[in-house]
């Protein structure tokens, strides 16, 4: 990885998740009208319950801040229990002080799904971009729901989510893979590269070897996180289980 790439190692998720949470309220308290690009899924779950306590003790103010989802369900409305805009709700905006006007999200109900992408850009743009962008990586390479293909979307678009994706979300849909919808709108590739700092998270041995192969592989499109290669401002939080495969 170029030196601009910064790796830390910790020894569990929970001290994954206090790290990320007191850089997010630094953010904050630095620029409180900070943009913040959030990701979904199981690992940022204790980054957002970290982010309630900080919340619950003054130490982290997001009344300024404006946030921007990676992702969502397409063919469900905002409302259902397994949206990640219900799911964000449940784990973060109902825990902190955020002004929901700011909170952005991409429309699982939208008619047409380039309409949508298009209108989502404009806000980000609007918004003046994503400061600070957080992001998980799939078992499969995946960041947001950029799967693994032989071309990757530069911008929001619409995505046919892998079976093994499917599965990781069953538990948002009663435990039921083939109930979690065939197809996500997902930011693309160079949205998320628009992001003036990255920041990816990675916990447990299942993450091991793709982190081993963003670290040290070459780009590639059945990788999506090596494109962050690309980007001059990425820092990577792993605990150990997660790096067991790197050799620092």
């Amino acid at each position: 990885m170029p030196p601009a790439h910064r790796i830390s190692i910790f020894p569990g998720a929970q001290a994954v998740a206090r790290e990320l949470a007191a850089r997010i309220a630094h953010s904050l308290r630095k620029k409180p009208a900070l943009v913040l690009g959030l990701p979904t899924g199981r690992t940022p779950l204790l980054l957002y319950a970290e982010l309630a306590r900080l919340a619950a003790a003054g130490a982290v103010d997001f009344s300024a801040a404006t946030t921007f989802n990676l992702d969502e369900f397409y063919g469900i409305s905002p409302s259902h229990r397994g949206s990640y805009r219900s799911f964000m709700q449940r784990y973060l905006f109902d825990h902190v002080n955020i002004d929901g006007d700011r909170v952005q999200f991409l429309d699982g109900s939208a008619a047409s799904a380039a309409d949508e992408g298009c209108r989502y850009e404009k806000a980000i743009d609007e918004a003046g971009g994503i400061d600070l962008q957080i992001l998980g990586i799939g078992s499969n390479g995946h960041i947001g729901f950029n799967e693994p293909a032989a071309a990757l979307e530069a911008r929001t678009h619409l995505v046919t989510l892998k079976p093994e994706t499917r599965r990781s979300n069953a538990e948002l849909f009663g435990g039921d893979p083939e109930a979690v919808p065939t197809q996500a709108l997902s930011m693309g590739m160079a949205t998320i590269l628009d992001a003036r700092s990255i920041v990816l998270v990675a916990t447990g041995e299942r993450k091991a070897a793709c982190v081993e192969k963003l670290v040290t592989g070459s780009i590639s499109t059945q990788l999506p996180a090596s494109f962050l290669q690309l980007h001059g401002d990425v820092d990577i939080i792993l605990d150990e289980a997660a790096a067991s495969k790197l050799t620092l």
